[in-house]
């Protein structure tokens, strides 16, 4: 017997490569689930997929980056199921262009269904599980994009957000029993073709098997994971990972405050040697020696 019989679960793009692990593990855990992917003919396959291995298994084609598509899945898994006790904000899409180029369409488009689409279906199923009395899991989808990746200023600022979002649902849900966390997976998809290094070129990735990280999506489905909340785990690949939260570093306090002058004066010496890598790689920090426009002379 599985760690999930007798519950149910909702899976957005859970058609293929991540989502469809995530599907996958938690049907093997005895979860009946709801396969949302906005193609059917993935979607079905998973089902087929789940049923033929004896588990319980629905389609849903809702684009769950509106609120009525929200809604409807939540009904949906209710409909089909009886209830809802587990929602996995998998679904996403990805248009790179570097910042300067990046029109407000490619923009928003990522920010609507990684976003927004989180936020809303996440909404609908604490409402649910609320009036349920039986409380659950929530489990969003973050990236190691979010502390900084090349042409990814919608995508990266969107899995920021869901970080963020993650931290304060998992404050304000305890009372009713709901649990907030995230996974930061990694596995070869779609998405993860587009993935470019820091000079914006890019990169050859070895093959990692996406439908990994769904065993830890089944474990914080659990109630062995009870106490378990407003954490988020780096999945997949071999590895289980805690990403520690955003938190002050380097402080040195003045007495009566730092003014301009001072800063001008001490920056360098209290500070300087500790600012913070950027990007996703955590390569050490690399302007040490200023940053200039193109043509300026060194002085």
């Amino acid at each position: 017997m599985g760690v999930l019989e007798g519950r149910t679960a909702a899976v957005t793009g859970g058609g293929r490569g991540i989502g469809r692990g995530h599907c996958l593990h938690l049907a093997q855990q005895g979860a009946a689930v709801l396969v949302n992917d906005i193609d059917f003919e993935a979607a079905g396959a998973v089902c087929d997929e789940i049923i033929e291995q004896g588990g319980r298994a629905a389609v849903n084609t809702s684009d769950i980056s509106t609120r009525d598509g929200a809604r409807y899945l939540v009904a949906q898994c209710v409909e089909e199921f009886g209830a809802l006790h587990a929602l996995i904000n998998n679904a996403g899409n990805a248009h790179d262009r570097s910042f300067l180029k990046m029109t407000d369409d490619e923009f928003m488009s990522v920010v609507r269904v990684h976003q927004g689409g989180t936020f809303m279906c996440s909404q609908e199923a604490a409402l649910r599980m609320r009036e349920q009395g039986t409380g659950g899991a929530i489990v969003n989808t973050v990236s190691a994009a979010h502390f900084g990746n090349f042409g990814q200023t919608n995508y990266a600022g969107s899995k920021g957000a869901i970080a963020s979002m993650t931290y304060t649902w998992a404050l304000e849900l305890a009372r009713y029993g709901i649990r907030v966390n995230a996974i930061s997976p990694a596995g070869t998809t779609r998405m993860s073709a587009t993935y470019k290094g820091a000079d914006g070129r890019e990169i050859e990735m070895p093959f990692i098997d996406p439908t990994e990280n769904g065993a830890a999506v089944a474990f914080l489905c659990s109630d062995h994971a009870s106490g378990i909340s407003g954490q988020i785990f780096g999945t997949g690949n071999g590895r289980m990972a805690i990403l520690e939260h955003p938190r002050y570093g380097a402080s040195v306090e003045r007495a009566g405050g730092w003014s301009t002058q001072d800063l001008v004066d001490e920056f360098e010496e209290h500070f300087k040697a500790k600012l913070e890598p950027i990007g996703i790689m955590k390569n050490p920090y690399p302007f040490h020696d200023g940053i200039k426009p193109p043509g300026a002379l060194d002085t």
